[in-house]
């Protein structure tokens, strides 16, 4: 079962998919939209492939998804899932935890899954009911009540994050900072792939950056940027009919001898190899 809530007038899309047996989404099938997605997996443990690498998904935990990821479930069925694009909720991205750019997005570069204890899955199963409600009403302020909905959503599932994700020892400031730079990261890394650059967007130094992630990550802040310009070239010679000089043009390399040998040094093969191999497991 799929509701949808649409305002032409803003172009906003929010999907409530439930129990979908054969829910997935592809970034680079052309078709689907750009839509953040916030997972409940409300049965047993299961694999999610996610950019085609797989992780365990544990039952009863809440993973939330970007836009550009690609991604298929072992059991899609036993799911439920909240999809909306920035134009049904990111109007309020001035509430920077709990927006578009928030914690459950970009607090962390990796995956978060979130645990759900007892108390947790019955306050969530009961905000599920009262969105399925919400999808019957059909009038003028229906919209906003979705929104709000969602908003609480995000907010509990954010502060269940923030306890289990976050060091007791790293300041608001400094999660805060970790925070936009990887929205930046996000939005700049084809063009932008020194510290430097980022460090000048923020009015820190580098210095202050690589002491931020000390406390926060076990990667750098050169490391993150590197990091995604090789997940945007996997993605791209895997999921799209690219060479990988064009690819290579696309993620910000004057030279495709220099991106070859940038790929090759952070995944020990080269791109013209990932991709033979990669569609051959592919098929």
């Amino acid at each position: 079962m799929i509701l949808r809530f649409d305002d032409p007038s803003f172009n906003s899309i929010l999907k409530l998919v439930v129990h979908e047996p054969h829910f997935s989404h592809s970034v680079y099938k052309g078709s689907e939209e750009l839509i953040l997605s916030i997972v409940w997996n409300a049965g047993k443990n299961q694999k999610v492939i996610i950019d085609e690498v797989e992780y365990e998904f544990p039952e009863q935990s809440i993973l939330p998804l970007l836009a550009n990821h690609s991604f298929r479930f072992e059991d899609s069925s036993s799911l439920i899932t909240w999809q909306f694009n920035r134009d049904f909720y990111c109007i309020i991205d001035h509430d920077q935890e709990v927006s578009c750019a928030g914690f459950i997005f970009y607090g962390s570069k990796e995956l978060l899954f979130i645990q759900l204890s007892d108390e947790d899955e019955q306050k969530i199963k009961t905000l599920y009911q009262v969105f399925r409600d919400e999808f019957a009403e059909k009038d003028g302020i229906q919209g906003e009540m979705l929104r709000m909905l969602l908003k609480r959503l995000i907010i509990m599932i954010t502060r269940l994050g923030k306890k289990q994700y976050w060091k007791e020892d790293i300041s608001k400031e400094e999660t805060d900072l970790v925070r936009e730079f990887n929205v930046l990261v996000e939005n700049n890394f084809k063009d932008l792939h020194q510290v430097q650059d980022y460090a000048n967007l923020l009015n820190k130094s580098p210095k202050t950056l690589a002491n931020s992630f000390a406390k926060y990550s076990e990667k750098s802040p050169l490391a993150i940027i590197q990091e995604r310009i090789v997940l945007e070239a996997k993605r791209l010679l895997f999921y799209a009919e690219k060479t990988a000089s064009e690819i290579a043009y696309e993620v910000g390399f004057d030279e495709p001898s220099s991106f070859s040998r940038f790929f090759k040094k952070h995944t020990s093969i080269s791109p013209s190899k990932f991709k033979a191999e990669m569609r051959l497991k592919g098929n």
